[in-house]
């Protein structure tokens, strides 16, 4: 499987993990000492009410790439609207040799899980959980239906890692003292299909695209993004320009990778591509026992089309779609498109009154390379950087006539990406003795968003900074036996905060921050075979708190694959 810059580990590196490697039998999770898959994500705060539980599947196996279903029944003893509705999963694969691999469960078309599974070991079978609060999908839930699980999976006499998981919903009624959450209407999927699935998203052009003719009271509009990238797209962040692929022996269409989305054509909004890494990306240990930022369950990003509530409510069929900007095979995507109705009027009416979004960012690209020797690919050498870095200004503005008067609604946004590659390669690896690679990325996406709401004579402000750093710095060295050894560095965060506010008063404000740090040392024989590792570590910090009295803090550190400590709440003892 190719792992990183062109180097493709053949079968037999994985049949050699598996003996080579002893783990010890498997630990609880966030036990010190414990190889197990551990996190430092929070739960999804629970109400105090009783919920009920729907199980979905438990105990499936997953052992090829056949859909599997469900049925779902929604609870007779917790009829809504509920106060929460809670997704929970709990995973294992069992011990032995496996790849990573991309989960996905829909209900109908819609996807309500999105993630990746972590890799065993010969003596360890990696458990994990994971929650997701699909409050906001509660109209999924209102009436029974079918459900699908796709998590393919290959096993055989190579491949014998067996998959098992099982997923709940718990429906939590409204507690006596509060009132039920305002949730979405209307779910309406982006997907593969009638039961779901991605959409393989191979070029630029390459569209994920739907038709619908939506109520004729749509009072705002929603649309959660996934864009997971696979295969030749799986590490888009250490690309270059195509025409310095040869010489920088990387993957092309340059560092910069966007989803749009468009209606009827015209844009409509932004997402930004996370740089999600899986279990198995670059070197397998780094994320042992600690997996990288929502590795395990991705986050979507949620973009506001509520400027064109009144276009879609228009009667007319329109169509919404995601694309990939420099996808270069593949991103998978899906998206749902949330519709919350004005209850008070069955017809509104409203327009768009601007739309600064243009079709295609334009990135810039400055490469400074120089070659001696002829180059590295002549056995010279090859250094310099590649600079990729994309602005984005956004304003769009729309107005709906509702039963309660006119909602004017700005989307005001900036978009800052930045990947600075610094190379220096000499000779070509596996053709030149003592060849040697080093890159080091320094990236960084910044999201600027302010949602601007008048209605009613008041104004609401909803203010939302994320950022996403990324530094990978990876050295590969070809020894002069024909051996390799790869030193690799990462860390990724996600940051976000969000302020709100209320006719200019300040009504809440929260900050979120999430860190994976982690580094090891990996020998690959020269059949590309790895024959072990040394001086792995990983650490992941994780703070959460707001103005509501919510704080949440953890921090997990690892080193040699096992959990080394946990420590809770440090940072909510002010």
């Amino acid at each position: 499987m190719c792992k990183f810059r062109n180097i493709c580990f053949s079968l037999p590196f994985l049949a050699l993990l598996a003996t080579l490697l002893l783990f010890p039998s498997n630990g609880a999770a966030q036990q010190v000492g414990s190889p197990d898959t551990a996190t430092a994500d929070p739960s999804v705060p629970h109400p105090h009410t009783t919920p009920c539980v729907v199980k979905l599947f438990q105990n499936d196996k997953f052992v090829n790439f056949n859909v599997q279903s469900f049925q779902f029944t929604p609870p007779a003893a917790c009829p809504g609207p509920w106060g929460k509705v809670i997704l929970q999963g709990h995973f294992y694969v069992t011990a032995g040799v496996q790849f990573d691999r991309t989960a996905n469960i829909w209900m109908g078309g819609t996807n309500i899980y999105f993630g990746t599974t972590p890799e065993p070991r010969h003596n360890l079978s990696p458990h994990w959980h994971f929650e997701r609060d699909l409050t906001d999908y509660s109209a999924l839930f209102a009436t029974a239906g079918t459900g699908t699980v796709i998590l393919g999976n290959i096993v055989n006499s190579t491949f014998t890692g067996i998959i098992h998981g099982g997923v709940d919903l718990e429906f939590y009624p409204v507690e006596a003292s509060q009132t039920a959450p305002l949730t979405a209407d209307m779910i309406l999927p982006l997907s593969a299909g009638p039961t779901g699935g991605t959409a393989t998203l191979g070029s630029t052009t390459s569209l994920l695209e739907q038709s619908f003719t939506m109520p004729a009271n749509v009072e705002r509009a929603y649309l959660d993004v996934y864009a997971q990238s696979q295969n030749a797209d799986e590490f888009w962040y250490t690309c270059v320009p195509n025409d310095a692929t040869s010489a920088l022996e990387s993957c092309g269409g340059t560092a910069f990778r966007e989803a749009e989305i468009t209606i009827d054509g015209t844009p409509a909004g932004v997402a930004p591509v996370y740089p999600w890494i899986f279990t198995g990306g670059i070197d397998p240990f780094l994320w042992a026992p600690i997996p990288g930022v929502q590795t395990l369950e991705f986050v979507p990003y949620r973009v506001n089309l509520t400027p064109f509530a009144g276009l879609l409510s228009n009667g007319a069929a329109h169509t919404v779609a995601v694309s990939v900007f420099n996808a270069d095979n593949y991103f998978s995507v899906t998206a749902s498109l949330l519709l919350y109705l004005d209850h008070g009027s069955t017809q509104v009416t409203g327009a768009v009154l601007r739309n600064s979004l243009t079709a295609a960012p334009n990135p810039r690209i400055i490469e400074r390379l120089h070659n001696q020797g002829g180059g590295s690919v002549n056995g010279g050498t090859t250094a310099g950087t590649v600079n990729t870095t994309a602005p984005r200004q956004v304003a769009i503005a729309g107005f709906v006539n509702t039963s309660h008067g006119r909602v004017q609604t700005e989307v005001d946004q900036s978009i800052h990406f930045s990947n600075l590659q610094k190379f220096n390669i000499v000779g070509l690896l596996g053709v030149n003795p003592e060849a040697q690679e080093q890159q080091d990325i320094s990236q960084t996406t910044t999201i600027s968003s302010k949602t601007t709401v008048k209605s009613g004579g008041n104004t609401f402000v909803n203010s939302n900074q994320l950022e996403w750093p990324l530094t990978v710095n990876i050295s590969f060295v070809n020894n002069a036996d024909g051996s390799f050894t790869q030193v690799t560095t990462i860390q990724q965060a996600y940051n976000r905060s969000v302020a709100r506010s209320s006719n200019g008063i300040a009504t809440f404000s929260s900050t979120l921050a999430n860190t994976v740090t982690t580094a090891d040392t990996l020998f690959i024989n020269s059949s590309f075979e790895i024959t072990g590792n040394q001086g792995q570590s990983s650490s992941q910090n994780y703070s959460y708190s707001d103005t509501a009295g919510l704080c949440y803090s953890k921090a997990l550190a690892a080193a040699d694959s096992l959990l080394t400590s946990v420590t809770t709440g440090h940072k909510c003892s002010q």
